[in-house]
């Protein structure tokens, strides 16, 4: 028998249907014939039936087809490249980047002379920048400022090793700086600011090492504004190099010293002068507490101040924190007291120390804080109402009556959220600084602002 009977299967059927065609007209003329071609398709039969019968059992007998490997599965997502964006990191680093886009326009009205051109204050509130004059003065027509130096953009590299480790670099910077040539920074044709770092540090489980908020500052306290801070007055704002452990609600930190004096009338040169010479760390202490009523916040600050061969001590306290009033209201606060609070206060409104006519220092008493009350009208609208203050005690007969006694100032704002990550907010602002001898300027400011956060 053959060794392909499958082949022979369509061969034998073709002949049994060539007779069986051929048969009806050859029976018409011999009936014996007939019977022997009947008898011949019998046979074939009988031998088709055999061999479907002998391919049946061999097919039987034949192994499975090996299975084939399956597919590979396509990806939810298709991959952008094919090896990590951080060839240096440890592996399985996460890597994240994110920021915004921030357009800030006011117009400023002063009642003493405009601020100058190209100082902080012309981009947002600055109460040190405010111009006083005296009796008579007069601050002419407003000014407008357009500018997008706020814009902000960070990186961050996140590891956790096979024991748990977890490790973060993290650095973040804006466009609040000066230009690098002579067509930059400036309004005349570019408009180009240089990149200006805000944070750069590495933590490791509880310990941080970098530049980031000083363990004194309770950013969560801030509130909710159009301006770059708002309630700057009474508002501690430090960011610098510091080392930081922290463990559940306590922290402390070693962080950078820096000394402002204000020199005495006689000294040479006079006026504030900052101090390069300090040898001790600033020391901070701070607990937090937190639940759903909000949170809450007490720091401690102890300081060398020092100037030439000349120290002295420093010590502050601030207490802060965010109050929940219902699902669309809370109060958010700080208040700050202290010798030596200077620099870390109302950005630099007052000076760290005094020095007397010996040349010795004095910790200079400086004192202050703010209120904010936020409301949530609709999901994409909120307002907030604030009030901020700083005062210092100076010693006139020291210092002279030109130095700065304090200020305050008040706003209001409301901030409107068409989509997700979308601010368009606008808020009406008036602030004062006092000098010593009782003459005083303000500000009025209307500012608008438009943020895409990513």
């Amino acid at each position: 028998m053959s060794k392909h009977p499958s082949r022979l299967v369509p061969r034998s059927l073709a002949a049994a249907l060539l007779v069986a065609l051929a048969a009806p007209g050859e029976a018409w003329a011999q009936s014996d014939r007939e019977r022997e071609l009947e008898a011949r398709v019998a046979e074939l039969e009988r031998q088709v039936q055999q061999l479907l019968s002998v391919q049946q059992q061999q097919q039987q007998q034949q192994p499975a087809p090996a299975a084939q490997p399956a597919a590979p599965a396509v990806p939810a997502e298709k991959r952008i490249q094919a090896t990590t964006i951080t060839p240096g990191a440890n592996p399985g680093t996460v890597f994240s980047y994110g920021g915004f886009i921030k357009m800030d326009a006011m117009v400023t009205d002063t009642s003493d002379g405009k601020i100058l051109d190209g100082s902080s204050g012309r981009l947002f509130y600055v109460p040190s920048t405010i111009p006083v004059a005296g009796a008579g003065a007069d601050g002419g027509d407003a000014y407008t400022d357009f500018h997008a130096q706020f814009s902000r953009f960070w990186l961050s590299a996140d590891h956790t090793t096979d024991g748990g480790d977890k490790f973060k670099a993290f650095v973040e910077m804006d466009f609040f700086g000066g230009g690098s040539n002579a067509l930059a920074g400036n309004e005349t044709a570019t408009n180009t600011y240089a990149v200006t770092l805000r944070h750069a540090y590495v933590s490791w489980n509880n310990w941080l090492a970098g530049q980031t908020w000083s363990n004194f500052q309770d950013v969560a306290a801030l509130p909710d504004t159009v301006d770059f801070l708002g309630v700057t007055d009474g508002t501690v704002f430090v960011r610098q190099a510091q080392v930081r452990y922290t463990n559940g609600n306590w922290s402390f930190s070693l962080e950078n010293p820096e000394t402002t004096v204000q020199r005495h009338l006689t000294a040479s040169p006079g006026g504030r002068q900052n101090s390069e010479s300090n040898t001790t760390p600033d020391l901070t202490a701070r607990y937090n507490t937190k639940g759903d009523w909000g949170h809450f916040s007490v720091v401690g600050l102890l300081r060398q101040l020092k100037y030439g061969e000349e120290t002295e001590t420093g010590a502050a306290l601030s207490v802060s924190g965010k109050f929940n009033l219902g699902p669309s209201d809370d109060i958010r606060y700080m208040v700050n007291y202290g010798s030596g609070i200077g620099r870390y206060m109302a950005l630099g409104l007052g000076a760290d120390a005094e020095e007397d006519a010996s040349g010795r220092l004095h910790a200079l008493d400086g004192y202050g804080g703010f209120v904010a009350w936020r409301h949530v009208f609709s999901p994409k609208l909120r307002g907030n109402l604030m009030y901020s203050a700083a005062r210092f005690d100076n010693t006139p007969d020291w210092v002279g009556r030109a130095v700065t006694e304090g200020s305050e100032s008040i706003h209001a704002n409301l901030i409107y959220s068409p989509f997700p990550k979308l601010d368009v907010g606008a808020e009406v602002s008036w602030g004062e600084r006092v000098l010593e001898d009782d003459r005083k300027g303000d500000l009025k400011r209307i500012h608008t602002t438009v943020k895409y956060s990513f």
